[in-house]
């Protein structure tokens, strides 16, 4: 879960709190801009890098929490030289409170990132963040900012921006075993769009329940029609009937990135011959992982099945996004990331 996830939980619990995001990157540097961590009186969500970086900041955050709450606070940090981290390069970190009053707000903000929406921010030494929700743009699912420094006039000035959605990572599991539940817990961390299907009653565990939407149905079929577009779907049901049934029905879309099934090289081939009796064609059966999970893990314990099967999901998010990327910017040739000095604001 990142930041941006669990603010309106913090906020109803912790009540006020510091987000601190990283505004721009000069250099190596341990994160991105657009990176954001909260920072409570004593806890904190998300991560800026780690290391030295994090822990100055969220001291820094929490002296400015103690205080009452003031203008947004814009810092600049030589890794190297101010810290003494190896990657040498500088960041711009932006420290500004949120007010526990502002809770239900964020819930309207989080629910509309979940459905695709985007939203934009804008800050300045002067003024805290203007929040305004607006529809996506036709670019994958990142986090654009642009900070400008030292405004013709206003030395010392500086204005950032910055475009929030949340990475679109959906994956639908059949089957609420032992390695269905692995699943599920070692996705959760990387903030995917979890669907969890079984056709069993009481199978899913109870402090799941709240974080992943858990579906008992007796038509587990109609759950590959209504995946959308993108998904991953995982399919290791208690039953190979169930479990063919599912295969049928995905391999005819062509609009799903993963389709796994759990199982040997010997279930594959009966579940292919069988397959093919049922009219899929070659192009189709192609697109169907069995076994799953990254090749060289032998352990059949759950825990390291779900190990195996979520970095095999990863590389296929990630070689996604990597192909989006690349297609995208022969369209849109503005960096994702801005540092503009000296130039007039918008």
């Amino acid at each position: 879960m990142n930041a941006w996830q669990a603010l309106p939980d913090w906020l109803a619990r912790e009540g006020s709190l510091m987000l601190v995001s990283v505004a721009a990157v000069r250099g190596s540097a341990p994160r991105e801009a657009g990176a954001s961590m909260l920072v409570s009186a004593d806890r904190c969500c998300d991560t800026i890098g780690g290391g030295r970086l994090e822990w100055e900041a969220i001291a820094h955050a929490r002296e400015l929490l103690a205080q009452a709450p003031a203008a947004p606070v814009l810092l600049r940090l030589p890794l190297a030289a101010s810290l003494g981290q190896c990657c040498g390069g500088v960041v711009w970190l932006l420290f500004e409170h949120i007010e526990g009053r502002t809770a239900t707000a964020w819930q309207t903000r989080l629910t509309a990132l979940e459905n695709g929406q985007r939203l934009l921010r804008e800050c300045s030494m002067k003024t805290s963040s203007i929040w305004q929700l607006d529809t996506p743009l036709p670019r994958p699912a990142d986090t654009v900012t642009s900070l400008e420094l030292d405004k013709p006039g206003e030395p010392g000035s500086w204005c950032f921006r910055q475009e929030i959605s949340l990475p679109q990572f959906p994956v639908t599991i059949f089957g609420a075993g032992h390695v269905g539940e692995a699943i599920v817990r070692a996705l959760l961390p990387l903030a995917a769009q979890i669907r969890w299907v079984d056709t069993r009653e009481d199978v899913f565990p109870a402090e799941l329940t709240s974080a992943v939407c858990c579906i008992h149905t007796d038509d587990p079929v109609q759950e590959v029609r209504e995946a959308r577009p993108g998904s991953m779907l995982l399919v290791l049901t208690h039953s190979h009937a169930i479990d063919l049934e599912l295969c049928a029905q995905g391999l005819r879309r062509q609009d799903l990135a993963f389709f796994g099934l759990i199982g040997s090289q010997a279930k594959r081939s009966r579940f292919e011959q069988q397959l093919l009796m049922r009219g899929l064609g070659a192009a189709e059966l192609a697109g169907l992982t069995c076994p799953i999970g990254i090749a060289g893990i032998r352990s059949k314990q759950p825990a390291v099945i779900a190990a195996a099967v979520v970095a095999q999901l990863l590389l296929v998010h990630e070689n996604a996004a990597l192909a989006r990327h690349a297609a995208l910017s022969r369209i849109n040739s503005a960096p994702l990331t801005q540092i503009k000095i000296g130039l007039p604001s918008c």
